[in-house]
């Protein structure tokens, strides 16, 4: 694998990206109705655990809408071309920094919203916030790997919900468990183990599809 390959991938998704502004579009219309819906059931008033649960949540269906497409906005004859010009680790590596970017901006932009409707309870904003890169980070590289598993599948949307979910619920539940601590305006320290977890799954999931993506690329 080559860097200038992992930019030039990069490069051209970006600009699928743009050509195809509708299927973001999309996405930021679902997270801000989403939160727009929760502010009128809660009518903005929310206790610390609701708001925690909430964010999270609409954050995760916000990822699996946004990365869903991340083999599937091709076709197998532009895939075959794929093959001929980049390595197999090369696309994977590329796609998986491409979500995390993408979901970064996301996450910032949900929580910019969620802020607007839902009222700023956050003690520890450094806290919540390197929390939160680390969880879309977290849930790119676990979904981009499901998504191009899922590919190869007709009823792939199902397919990722059925793969994503045993892999996506221990991120869920530690990321959960530190914003809570950022909510109550808790310190680093006792953050730290739960973010060094959160740091080795994305290791691990990083190597997975490393390994992994290649022979599911040759199919």
């Amino acid at each position: 694998m080559q860097l200038s390959e992992v930019k030039a991938f990069i490069r051209k998704d970006l600009l699928l990206e743009w050509r195809q502004r509708a299927t973001i579009g999309g996405v930021l219309l679902y997270l801000v109705s989403t939160v727009f819906v929760a502010y009128l059931v809660f009518e903005g008033l929310a206790d610390l655990r609701t708001w925690n649960a909430l964010f999270w949540l609409i954050l995760l269906f916000t990822a699996i809408n946004a990365i869903q497409k991340s083999f599937l906005q091709e076709n197998e004859s532009r895939h075959l071309y794929y093959y001929t010009l980049i390595s197999a680790r090369g696309v994977i590596n590329a796609k998986m920094i491409y979500n995390a970017l993408l979901m970064t901006v996301l996450g910032l932009a949900g929580l910019l919203v969620f802020v607007m409707f839902m009222g700023n309870p956050i003690a520890s904003p450094g806290l919540f916030l390197i929390n939160m890169i680390l969880g879309t980070v977290a849930f790119s590289a676990v979904l981009t790997l499901i998504s191009a598993i899922a590919s190869g599948s007709r009823n792939n949307f199902t397919l990722m919900a059925i793969l994503g979910f045993p892999l996506v619920l221990p991120m869920l539940l530690v990321l959960i468990r530190v914003s809570g601590l950022a909510l109550e305006g808790a310190i680093f320290s006792p953050a730290i183990p739960d973010l060094l977890i959160l740091l080795s799954l994305i290791c691990i999931t990083f190597i997975l599809s490393n390994l992994l993506f290649p022979y599911i690329w040759k199919e």
